[in-house]
């Protein structure tokens, strides 16, 4: 059985999860962007330097459908975040790269985004210590 303890850790640390998920929303509007258009960004830049990034694999790692994916595609390329490329080893195949514009703007926010998880961490780390213990 869990323990009461365990169970007020677990709410504090979901509540310290959505606040910090409520200031990456707000980050992100203040920057100009939806926080789904700075998902995106994000998810690209982790990728290696040698994938060749598709919409299918952004659509999978934002956990949306590839339709979804085109339609935040489009609107990241027409703010000119993002463009689209044919693949060096396959023409056929079409995959994304960040623009400068979107490396400046993922770096600013990544930026403010650590700067609030250094002043928010000791707290998730004393919440992730309790569960563990529980």
């Amino acid at each position: 059985m869990i323990s009461h303890t365990s169970i007020t850790a677990l709410a504090d640390f979901r509540f310290a999860l959505r606040r910090f998920v409520s200031f990456s929303a707000e980050a992100a509007r203040e920057a100009g962007v939806s926080p789904q258009q700075h998902q995106a960004l994000l998810a690209l830049t982790a990728f290696p330097e040698s994938v060749e990034v598709t919409v299918g694999m952004l659509a999978e790692r934002l956990c949306i459908r590839h339709h979804s994916a085109v339609g935040l595609v489009n609107r990241l390329a027409a703010r000119h975040f993002v463009r689209r490329a044919r693949s060096a080893t396959d023409r056929r195949h079409v995959h994304l790269e960040l623009t400068a514009y979107g490396e400046s703007l993922i770096a600013r926010l990544s930026a403010t985004h650590r700067d609030e998880l250094k002043r928010v961490g000791p707290e998730l780390r004393r919440l992730l210590r309790e569960l563990e213990a529980g």
